[in-house]
């Protein structure tokens, strides 16, 4: 699902500053990149069985490269996804999503907005 008017859809900043950024809150890149894409989860447990949550925010670089160290960044609306063991992560609008869920997303993904406002190009 889709999380829109967060602030973060249309951002475009340098990768060092976002990486930080995201990674303070939890959002992890880990092995999730090339050199023209950046992935950060952050991950919720569920109480239901074999079902964990993720926020999701993508970025592509419009400058540089990510592997460098040195790329420009424009991030894509951030999503809000369900995994479903084994077979992996569904993020279509299909999918039903507790409200306090959607509520702890967009909390969260304010706060990230927010500590990116200065570092935007």
């Amino acid at each position: 699902m889709k999380i829109e008017n967060t602030g973060i859809e249309d951002a475009v900043l340098d990768l060092k500053p976002l990486d930080h950024l995201t990674g303070k809150h939890a959002f992890i890149r880990a092995g999730q990149w090339d050199y023209e894409r950046v992935t950060y989860d952050y991950k919720i447990g569920s109480k239901e069985k074999n079902i964990t949550y993720y926020i999701r925010i993508q970025g592509y670089a419009i400058e540089g490269d990510v592997d460098s160290g040195d790329a420009v960044i424009k991030l894509l609306t951030p999503l809000l996804g369900k995994h479903y063991y084994p077979h992996g992560v569904e993020y279509g609008e299909g999918e039903e999503f507790p409200e306090s869920m959607v509520e702890r997303a967009k909390t969260l993904l304010s706060k990230v907005a927010e500590e990116l406002e200065p570092y935007k190009k």
